[in-house]
């Protein structure tokens, strides 16, 4: 959760940015939900034989449409921060979706983005 986390706190500071900026341009989020993909491949056999009837047969959805929200965050020209729009943001269409209090907070959001350019030594023109 804490790299889900940092994701947004830093697309959030890269938007305000933009916007600061006056760019035309905008950063967004979006997640698949649970989507069937390949992430249970290293597990041990059984666990992973075991998960995966459940994973694939009532928990996730398939990879085309995990890959729904991140396609209408691309191509919406009113676009937002998307999820599936099923129960819990498993599975679904894409809808609309709030993440954290966490990480709408500023103060970590520049704290993130100033320690990701002094460990990486890349600076952004924005």
């Amino acid at each position: 959760g804490q790299s889900k986390l940092a994701n947004l706190l830093f697309t959030y500071e890269l938007a305000r940015r933009l916007a600061a900026k006056g760019s035309p341009t905008t950063a967004l989020a979006a997640h698949p939900g649970a989507a069937d993909t390949e992430l249970l491949r290293n597990m041990p056999p059984v666990i992973r034989q075991t998960s995966q009837f459940f994973w694939s047969n009532f928990i996730a959805q398939g990879p085309d449409m995990g890959a729904e929200p991140t396609l209408r965050a691309a191509t919406d020209p009113a676009a937002q921060n998307y999820g599936p729009g099923g129960f819990g943001e498993q599975r679904g269409h894409p809808k609309v979706v709030e993440s954290s209090a966490q990480s709408h907070d500023e103060d970590i959001q520049r704290r993130l983005w100033t320690v990701s350019e002094e460990l990486t030594g890349v600076t952004y023109p924005v």
